[in-house]
């Protein structure tokens, strides 16, 4: 972050200058002051927001201190030099490096010791705690190298050729997620001289090792076409390969599991179409699985089931919680879909990965996530179980599967007491082993803390859950009852993108302070299934709201805390969440904490030209047609709703490069806060990232310190700043 040098810190927060505009829509007319801020390359604009910044500084001078003690107890709790679990794709073992004082570490690879080789190597027993290289070692990538010399720096993708001689890799050094993608002889350690700019992510190989598959974005922002580049060639030759027109549509590209299907993937956020191309068959050329049609969503995983190729299709075109289906290898209807895990309104089926031997179902059940496993024999499907796991609020997913004819299944587990644990689960002995439990330095102790699963009462009745951590014994008095206790709550709600109980390093500095820290799951999210989603967007999108504040409301009135002492977090649309709430239930917060947040969101759902707008017609309405979804956004829209009422504290941050939620959006909502609140709110903060993007800033201790900024932030508002 940028901020003023000067020995005189400002007095008074900056006042952006009110410069009037109005637009007439639906017969509705809509005054704007502060629509000027959008001009990212004007000098006005960005002395404002290093104004803003030197505000931000001023006001939180006296935690510089308790900000840089949470840094080293950040630090302090982290093995700075360590290792992953490697991973096993064909012949080598992959894994990434960190390294004490390196921001970003490096990417390396073993040699497998031969085909039955399933068991992931580790250090010597004599090797030095500072450098626990595997032996045979091979640094694909250094990435503090490659980010030497930027302000930002993120790794789009890494993708290893099917023979395993070139890495092809991109990187993105602005904080605008367009990607350069090169490639690199693994044997030379040279760079090809090809170069592909303007990536989505990452690049996909096809199975002959020749071509690079890869996405790029249009004007908005959208991922709207599929390339191909064939190596030693210049970009411009590349064949565009399928161009999404349609403007809900994103698409993405990629490889199955098995190697013989590459795939393109359409999907909005309610319809899904997939093409793919048979590398047994490339003559037959890219086809259309099922056509596209309005609702129904579907994807597509290749598997072979009784000695014959077949496609799983995980889809909802029996009941909004999906089944899988298997479908001939070939351009089939849904009509020609055989069921094989049918529809359960009590489970929602997320995910199925296919291997030789057994299938891996994603689900989630009870607000819990659960990793199935539907095993395979000659005759087809046998076995068919859940892999247990014994606690109350835990998050389970398997990942780093990359070997179609592996016997094992790669899965993590954490709670928010937990820390993140890598396991082996053998399929054929069922045994589950535990190779990795991330590493906390100083004696921590996950029975140190207890975790629970509340659940509110909604506006409407619904039942509401919250995941919710402390350190064992901060609600106890000294007559053996419960007291409230500052805590931190969590929301995001939407996309049907579900916040899991998660374990954080960083949230430790609050809870040993005497905090504690809940996840409001809240409509919108997937956390319960597909209903809960549905509930909670389009004309339903104020239960994501009232829900938050019930949770706020609940743990004021079961004595884990007080409004005094009741922060909130959201990021991104979580952000928008944030500013609702503010709007809608001030008395119930002493500070929110708004990260890159969507909150003006009607200026942006009515400019089809701006990122994700059109894309997320299907979330949210288009307002520029529709005068109903007009109406209902201008409702809870953030920044069209602060009125002259007394807000908590607000500290909103934001990226002045974020290409998802314009810099703009917090900059014109602090400005109005500030201008409409009786007393100018001092204390409402706007910090910009002046060089990085929508995830923030690059490199893990300046993600240490950024976060260290927030936290002393919410215990200051808390009152455990001196804790």
């Amino acid at each position: 972050m940028s901020s003023s040098t000067s020995p005189h810190p400002p007095v008074a927060p900056p006042v952006a200058p009110r410069r009037p505009t109005q637009r007439e829509l639906h017969g509705r007319t809509r005054h704007d002051d502060y629509e000027w801020l959008r001009e990212k390359d004007s000098p006005e604009v960005r002395a404002h927001l290093e104004a803003e910044n030197a505000w931000t500084e001023a006001r939180t001078t006296h935690l510089a201190d308790l900000r840089t003690r949470i840094f080293e107890e950040i630090r302090a709790r982290t093995r700075e030099t360590d290792l992953s679990v490697p991973t096993r794709n064909r012949d080598h073992w992959y894994y990434g490096r960190s390294f004490e004082g390196r921001e970003y570490g490096a990417t390396c690879r073993v040699p497998v010791a031969g085909p039955d080789d399933w068991t992931p190597p580790t250090p010597a027993e004599d090797c030095a705690p500072d450098q626990p290289a595997l032996p045979g070692e091979e640094v694909l990538l250094d990435l503090d190298a490659l980010a030497e010399g930027h302000e930002f720096f993120s790794l789009g993708g890494a993708s290893i050729s099917p023979d395993a001689t070139l890495l092809a890799y991109s990187v993105d050094v602005v904080g605008d997620e367009r990607y350069t993608a090169r490639i690199k002889d693994l044997a030379s350690g040279e760079l090809l001289p090809d170069v592909i700019e303007g990536v989505i992510h990452g690049t996909t190989w096809d199975r002959a090792g020749e071509n690079l598959y890869y996405a790029t974005v249009d004007e908005s922002w959208r991922a709207d076409k599929v390339w191909r580049h064939r190596l030693g060639t210049e970009q411009s030759q590349d064949e565009l390969v399928h161009h999404e027109e349609d403007g809900r549509f994103f698409v993405g590209v990629g490889r199955t599991r098995s190697d013989r299907f590459l795939v393109i993937a359409s999907g909005s956020k309610t319809t899904s179409e997939y093409r793919f191309l048979d590398a047994d068959a490339p003559e037959a050329g890219w086809q259309v699985f099922a056509e596209r049609v309005e609702d129904v969503e579907y994807s597509l995983e290749h598997a072979v089931l009784a000695g014959e190729d077949r496609f799983l299709v995980l889809h909802n075109a029996t009941g909004p919680d999906f089944e899988i289906a298997s479908a001939p290898v070939s351009p089939t209807p849904a009509a020609g879909w055989e069921p094989l895990v049918a529809h359960d309104p009590a489970v929602r089926l997320e995910e199925v990965d296919a291997f030789a031997g057994h299938l891996v179902v994603h689900q989630r059940s009870h607000g819990l996530t659960q990793l199935r496993i539907i095993e395979l024999g000659p005759d087809g499907v046998g076995d068919d179980y859940l892999v247990p796991f014994d606690a109350p609020v835990y998050t389970v997913g398997a990942g780093g599967n990359l070997t179609f004819d592996q016997p094992t299944v790669r899965l993590g587990f954490t709670s928010m007491a937990v820390p993140s644990s890598v396991y082996d689960y053998d399929v054929r002995s069922r045994g589950l082993t535990l190779l990795r439990r991330a590493p906390v330095l100083g004696g921590y102790d996950p029975d140190d803390y207890e975790e629970h699963r509340l659940w509110a009462t909604a506006d409407d009745g619904e039942q509401v859950p919250i995941s919710i951590v402390a350190r064992r014994g901060s609600r106890e008095d000294d007559g053996g009852g419960t007291r409230p206790v500052p805590t931190l709550l969590y929301g995001y709600g939407s996309y049907e993108a579900s916040i899991d109980p998660y374990f954080s390093i960083a949230r430790l500095s609050l809870l040993d302070r005497g905090a504690a820290f809940a996840i409001a799951h809240v409509r919108g999210g997937g956390e319960m299934g597909r209903r809960w989603y549905d509930d909670g967007k389009m004309a339903k999108k104020q239960n994501t709201f009232s829900d938050f504040i019930a949770c706020a409301r609940h743990l004021v009135a079961t004595g884990w805390s007080r409004p005094e002492t009741l922060v909130a977090e959201g990021g991104s649309a979580g952000g928008m969440l944030m500013g609702a709430v503010a709007n809608q239930a001030p008395e119930m917060f002493t500070g929110i904490v708004a990260q890159v947040p969507f909150v003006d969101a009607l200026t942006t759902m009515l400019a089809a030209s701006l990122p994700l707008t059109v894309t997320a017609y299907d979330e949210r309405g288009t307002p520029a047609a529709d005068p109903e979804a007009y109406d209902y956004m201008a409702s809870y829209a953030p920044y069209d709703n602060v009125t002259e009422q007394d807000y908590p504290a607000i500290l909103a941050e934001t990226s002045l490069n974020d290409t998802r939620v314009l810099y703009v959006e917090p900059a014109k909502w602090v400005a109005r806060l500030r201008a409409t609140a009786p007393d100018h709110r001092p204390d409402v903060l706007l910090r910009t990232e002046m060089s990085a993007g929508h995830g923030g800033v690059s490199g893990r201790y300046k993600a240490w310190h950024d976060r260290a900024f927030a936290l002393a932030w919410m215990l200051d508002r808390m009152g455990l700043a001196d804790s």
